[in-house]
């Protein structure tokens, strides 16, 4: 025990309530620094914070009105885009697109469709009907987070906000990417 202690202990006895508060802060203090030794339980933690306060600043100066287009495709020619529209806060549209490669001929669209408020998942194509704050939570909660059985991959390429979060287990070939890519977020 370090001297200080050692003379307070003495002088002013164990039980003494300056004894009781001066192992109150060390224990608060102890606390405290193992608190601020927690490691980060998603990849690109760092950049994924950046990249949140990024989005809230978006956010508030779009007044949480906003369209993000979500794509994926395949390396057999399928490509799909959504995209999704929120106004104030709230899902209010999704229009889909389908488009494939047939026979080699020119990447032609097979198929699209849009969605108002009323018609919300309508169809079962198409990316979730979710906020861009849900998007976020969702990388956090789940897309990012640390795995020894998988890559992960993190990008901010929509000036700043999220383009890229999700993950690929090891050992899968083809189209194993668990997660969401996002080409375009704009204002509406």
């Amino acid at each position: 025990m370090c001297n200080g202690l050692y003379f307070l202990r003495v002088i002013m006895g164990v039980n003494s309530p300056i004894m009781k508060i001066v192992y109150s802060l060390l224990i608060a203090l102890v606390v405290l620094v193992l608190a601020s030794c927690k490691k980060d339980s998603i990849h690109y933690a760092d950049d994924f914070g950046d990249s949140r306060r990024a989005w809230q600043a978006f956010k508030d100066s779009a007044h949480n009105s906003y369209r993000y287009k979500v794509v994926s495709g395949s390396w057999v020619g399928i490509g799909m885009e959504t995209i999704i529209t929120v106004q104030a806060g709230k899902v209010v549209g999704r229009s889909f697109k389908y488009t494939a490669r047939i026979n080699n001929a020119p990447i032609t669209t097979v198929r699209e469709w849009v969605e108002n408020e009323s018609q919300l998942n309508s169809h079962q194509e198409g990316a979730k009907t979710i906020t861009l704050d849900q998007v976020y939570q969702e990388a956090k909660d789940n897309w990012l987070k640390k795995r020894d059985d998988a890559d992960t991959y993190f990008e901010a390429r929509n000036n700043g906000k999220i383009s890229t979060a999700g993950y690929v287990p090891h050992g899968c070939a083809d189209d194993c990417f668990t997660g969401i890519t996002i080409t375009l977020i704009e204002a509406i």
